[in-house]
């Protein structure tokens, strides 16, 4: 049996548990970087590869070489008995279903059982948020809840990885209008990458504005400013390392938002996940931070953007819009 997790607070967990078989952590931050669609596994780790090293989250050879190894264990799952599939709710877990489920689409294990264990909640976690939160005990009786996949299930994602890696963002809203209840995390988990477009007027994503938001209320160091803007989501998806990317591109620019009392050389990510450095810093909104806020400046008209969501490359020239009132993406011919 082969168990494959969104992490390794997760196989700490099994493995404390007891629970017999292999443990595969898919480690890879999916809604952050580029996810082109067209790609076979091996092709999309050199790019997810690529992405990471260039973010400062390791090294090019030895993230590559962890990506090897996790897609030659995937593919010997086709010699396992069962695979089960144990992941949660947010954002960051759905598009590993996604990609796993497409992978398993295309390869049509005939002989190995697949099923999927995915939760919102446990009835003895009063605070919920992921695996992470469980106890070893909890384990076993989850394993004896799995469900086996269905082809309708493994279809629908597959449509949903498609859709998410296409360089048309409407495509994941086309996606959304389907019945997406088989998989039933999926829909407000896309709802929520397509909030990390670029905002109408403020130009600020869902995570930027959090940001800002929560610095309106007054300054505070980068380790509870993380906590905070993380309290405000319904389903937690972000680790602390893309969030300190989120910090350290409002920092920089021609009009930063937020600044720190090291000015523009704060090093986000730091060194380390206990680097001391953070807990002295202290960040702070800028007077254009406050009218992104307001609605007065353009984020990425005053500082520009180069960004990936999925298959899509946002750049000044190729600039989706999110319409948070209407809740609809707005293409960039829309806006000339």
């Amino acid at each position: 049996m082969l168990h494959i997790t969104n992490g390794d607070n997760a196989v700490a967990l099994m493995h404390e548990a007891g629970l017999s078989g292999e443990y595969l952590p898919w480690r890879d931050i999916l809604h952050e970087g580029p996810v082109p669609a067209g790609l076979d596994l091996s092709e999309l780790s050199e790019v997810r590869a690529r992405f990471i090293a260039d973010c400062g989250w390791g090294g090019y050879t030895d993230v590559l070489a962890e990506f090897r190894h996790r897609d030659a264990r995937l593919i010997r799952c086709l010699q396992d008995e069962e695979v089960v599939l144990w992941f949660e709710h947010d954002l960051y877990d759905q598009l590993q279903i996604l990609q796993i489920l497409d992978w398993l689409a295309v390869h049509a294990p005939e002989k190995t059982r697949l099923s999927l264990i995915c939760i919102a909640e446990h009835p003895e976690v009063d605070s919920f948020h992921g695996l992470a939160d469980l106890l070893p005990h909890h384990m076993g009786p989850l394993l004896e809840q799995r469900s086996p996949l269905t082809r309708n299930q493994v279809a629908l994602a597959s449509a949903g990885w498609r859709a998410f890696g296409s360089a048309d963002p409407r495509d994941v809203e086309g996606f959304l209008r389907l019945d997406t209840a088989v998989l039933p995390f999926l829909a407000p988990a896309l709802r929520r990458h397509l909030e990390e477009f670029p905002g109408l007027g403020d130009g600020l994503s869902r995570t930027q504005r959090t940001i800002l938001e929560v610095l309106a209320a007054g300054p505070c160091n980068p380790i509870a400013l993380f906590r905070r803007a993380q309290a405000r989501e319904p389903a937690r998806f972000m680790g602390d390392w893309p969030f300190w990317r989120h910090l350290q591109q409002l920092s920089r620019g021609p009009a930063p938002l937020v600044r720190t009392d090291q000015g523009p050389d704060s090093r986000f990510p730091p060194r380390s996940h206990t680097d001391k450095a953070l807990q002295g810093l202290t960040v702070r909104l800028t007077a254009a931070g406050k009218a992104a806020l307001e609605g007065r400046l353009d984020h990425t008209v005053a500082n520009g953007i180069d960004r990936w969501l999925g298959g899509v490359h946002l750049t000044p020239d190729s600039l989706w819009r999110w319409d948070e009132r209407h809740a609809r993406l707005m293409s960039p011919g829309a806006l000339s």
